[in-house]
This record gives structure tokens, C-alpha cells and sequence, in this order.
């Protein structure tokens, strides 16, 4: 499932700060990765920071050193390839003890019954929303480039 190919248009020059529209070389988009990885404090284990943009729409690339906490995202769907690292998605069951953080966020304390997948560079990624989601690190990080789009809640 998250080991199929696919074309994801990142494939010509933009400036490492996020911009409207357009696309990023794999270039650009290490040196991105370089960039927030040379900005992010010691101890600090997840950094986001947006790559391209349209309006509301976003892909960002997130940098994974410690796992988070489980996450789900109500009425959005999160789509990611892996571009460097190893880690573990689990992802569907049941959220323990969620909290809501925010609107496009509820985190919990763990997932019990969910799917666990193994990670590499090259897969690709989607979380329908609404469905409970928890990466960890299997090497010493986890490079997502991902962006969520508003979708109903599966059901």
C-alpha cells in the first residue's frame, strides 16, 4: 500500500522560503531539509516548515527526530512521501484519551488497533481524515514532504 510509486510534481527551482505556486527540484528541497535541520535547537524533534503553496493549499516539509503524539485530523486528509530516513506509521484503531489541540487537530496518548507500516525513502503516504495516525523514528529522522487537504471524515 504506502510502497507504490507515485509522480508527485516537485521537480523545478523555488526559493527556500515557502512560495505561491510552482515546483521544487530535489535540489531545492534538500537544501531545504539542510536548512531546517542546521535551524532546528538541540533536543527538538519535529520541525514543519512550508515548501509551496497556493492558497489554502500547502507542501511542507516535515522533519521527524523523535516521534510526536498520535494525531488525528478531522476533516482533512494527510498525503506524504518519505524523501529521507526510515520510521513506523501507525495508523487506524482507536485513539486513547484524545484531546482536542486545535480545530484541524486531536492528539492522544496512544492508537490501539492500528495498522503498523515500516517506512523508507520512496513511499508514498495518505491518511484519509479522521483516521488516527502516529509516526515513529526507526533511524535518526524521518523526512516527510506532505501536505493535508480538506476532506470529509471516513466513515
Amino acid at each position: 500500500m504506502i510502497r507504490s510509486l507515485a509522480c508527485l510534481s516537485v521537480l523545478a527551482a523555488a526559493p527556500l522560503a515557502a512560495r505561491d505556486t510552482g515546483v521544487a527540484t530535489p535540489a531545492v528541497i534538500k537544501a531545504q531539509v539542510a536548512a531546517m535541520e542546521r535551524d532546528m535547537k538541540p533536543g527538538q524533534g519535529f520541525a514543519w516548515r512550508p515548501l509551496l503553496q497556493g492558497g489554502e493549499a500547502v507542501a511542507a516539509i516535515e522533519i521527524w527526530k523523535r516521534p510526536g503524539r498520535p494525531a488525528v485530523h478531522p476533516n482533512q486528509a494527510e498525503y506524504a512521501t518519505v524523501v529521507d530516513g526510515s520510521g513506523t506509521l501507525v495508523m487506524g484503531g482507536t485513539m486513547v484519551a484524545p484531546t482536542t489541540t486545535r480545530a484541524d487537530l486531536i492528539e492522544g496518548d496512544k492508537i490501539e488497533g492500528g495498522t503498523t507500516y515500516q517506512l523508507h525513502a520512496g513511499d508514498v503516504i495518505m491518511v484519509p481524515a479522521g483516521v488516527p495516525h502516529w509516526f515513529g523514528i526507526t533511524g535518526g529522522r524521518l523526512v516527510l514532504l506532505g501536505t493535508k487537504l480538506t476532506q470529509a471524515a471516513a466513515k
